[in-house]
């Protein structure tokens, strides 16, 4: 990956995450501690375990700092590290709406430009990437039922602008696991709720979704499992992460346990549901009845 590819969110993520991970790795080589890192670079011993999460902007002197007491002397491994440090404080697009877009929902949009597969399980509504426009903005409005006008429409913007994943031969795998009361559910209303039917009949056909139904009645690990999404990168140094979102901020979850008894949820889930052809089969019926 080049460095032009830092002005895309996804670009800047992935180049936050990868130097984030190098960094913990040369401290851990040479057996320094993040308070020892700390204290070099004028900062706690939290912050340096934000920066080898990728979750902050580097400055430039601090990680030269840092790879000089790590003991990297090499000049074009230095030059190479440095150089991602300014593909990594790129500014990613949702950066020009910070105004509708929270800080801890910024960090999800990074993940799911950077991801190979997004693989998520939807109780009460299609998900964000699936939208119409006119469903996206029923469901927007149901949560900021306050909000202008104007912030509803920005919000709206930003969901679809999150869509352009779906377009082009580069983007991710997407497997959609919906509940069957999300698809009978009319936000918005039978008209809004016929197109949204179109679409996902639409987008089911593309190669790289996958979409299945958990049919309802359904008294398995459904009935207790709420949404969450499990987002993977082709790079080998990312690990997986789950995210969890709730109504005024979210969870990010990495550590392979945890990451791992989601993944098996999610396939037990995929293996209760309808088949993507049984569930094609189903949201054209439910267009019927719409």
């Amino acid at each position: 990956m080049s460095a032009g590819t830092g002005q895309t969110g996804g670009g800047v993520t992935v180049r936050r995450l990868l130097l984030g991970s190098q960094l913990r790795r040369l401290r851990e080589a040479q057996g320094v501690s993040r308070e020892d890192a700390g204290y070099e670079i004028r900062a706690s011993e939290s912050k340096i375990g934000r920066m080898e999460l990728g979750r902050v902007s580097f400055k430039e002197r601090d990680v030269a700092d840092l790879l000089t007491l790590y003991g990297v002397g090499d000049p074009e491994q230095r030059a190479e590290l440095l150089s991602m440090v300014r593909a990594a404080n790129a500014t990613p697009w949702w950066h020009a709406y910070a105004d509708v877009v929270p800080g801890w929902f910024q960090t999800y949009l990074g993940f799911e430009e950077a991801a190979g597969t997004i693989s998520s399980y939807e109780v009460q509504f299609v998900p964000g990437l699936l939208q119409t426009e006119e469903y996206a903005r029923a469901v927007i409005r149901l949560g900021a039922q306050n909000a202008p006008q104007e912030e509803i429409e920005r919000r709206v913007a930003v969901r679809l602008r999150r869509q352009r994943l779906l377009a082009g031969e580069s983007g991710p795998r997407l497997v959609a696991v919906i509940d069957e009361a999300a698809l009978r559910r009319p936000c918005g209303g039978p008209e809004v709720m016929r197109g949204q039917l179109v679409r996902l009949l639409e987008l089911a056909e593309l190669p790289r979704l996958e979409l299945q139904v958990m049919p309802l009645g359904f008294d398995g690990l459904a009935a207790e499992s709420g949404a969450f999404s499990l987002l993977g990168f082709d790079e080998p140094d990312l690990a997986e992460v789950v995210y969890l979102e709730q109504f005024t901020t979210a969870l990010y979850l990495d550590r392979p346990r945890e990451v791992a008894e989601y993944a098996d949820t999610l396939e037990r889930l995929r293996a209760d549901s309808l088949s993507p052809e049984r569930s094609r089969a189903l949201l054209g019926t439910l267009l019927q009845e719409a």
